[in-house]
């Protein structure tokens, strides 16, 4: 056991090497990495590879992951700070974000409405996550009438993320003609694999198991022409696909 975990230590300090070089680091990183294998590569991962990482959008969503993952009220405790310290429009969009990702969704609902005032009266992105805390709260036909006024308040405004809870909105609303040609539009040009986990499941719940194993089956093949990083950012919906 203790030389496979010093086989393992060499190895992690090797792919570290390997990012030192290919990325162009200082070079006297090589020499801690070595010398100090478990050490050199925890510091070397520490200080250059996840501040990379978190540098980038796809990196910073895996970031805040992982910090969810450890501590789940970590966010919603910093908004929180954020917000008592200065009450701006930012701060209180992220209070809301925090509470709606912490499932307190009553909570959010009243928090987006608060943001909703004064220059931002009609945000229509803002609109769009009241509209997305609406229906995770069951209020289904306040969610649709709300983005139906959007649409005519701002006919030129797209939102790929509103779309989606349109259709979903839509979907609970019984509205299956109009649900399929909202979901129908959103697979062929959304970027996540949401809309089709959503739609497999919307699919089974109207008891058209034959549509949702053909969906099944053409979004796993989708997924294995995306690209590895856009499969992780995809990680929760792809498992909700292959368990359906």
């Amino acid at each position: 056991m203790p030389i496979l975990g010093l086989g393992l230590h060499v190895i992690v300090a090797m792919l570290c090497a390997v990012h030192v070089v290919r990325t162009g680091q200082d070079r006297h990183w090589l020499f801690g990495l070595f010398l100090f294998p478990l050490l050199g590569s925890f510091v070397y991962l520490l200080a250059v590879v996840l501040p990379g990482v978190g540098a980038s959008r796809g990196g910073r969503r895996v970031v805040r992951g992982l910090r969810e993952t450890l501590d789940p009220g970590r966010e919603l405790r910093a908004a929180q700070t954020a917000f008592e310290h200065s009450a701006t429009i930012a701060h209180r969009i992220r209070l809301a974000d925090a509470l709606q990702g912490a499932g307190r969704h009553e909570e959010a609902i009243a928090a987006y409405r608060d943001c909703l005032r004064g220059v931002h009266a009609d945000d229509a992105d803002i609109q769009v996550k009241l509209a997305r805390a609406l229906l995770d709260h069951g209020e289904h036909v306040a969610a649709r009438e709300l983005l139906e006024a959007l649409i005519a308040q701002h006919p030129d405004y797209k939102s790929a993320d509103g779309h989606l809870v349109y259709a979903r909105a839509v979907a609970a609303d019984g509205d299956r003609a109009r649900a399929r040609e909202e979901f129908e539009a959103l697979i062929g040009y959304y970027a996540g694999i949401e809309p089709r986990a959503r739609y497999v499941g919307i699919l089974r719940g109207w008891g058209e198991d034959a549509a949702a194993d053909k969906l099944v089956e053409e979004s796993l093949r989708h997924v294995g022409h995306m690209p590895a990083s856009a499969r992780r950012l995809n990680e929760t919906w792809i498992r909700r696909l292959k368990k359906a």
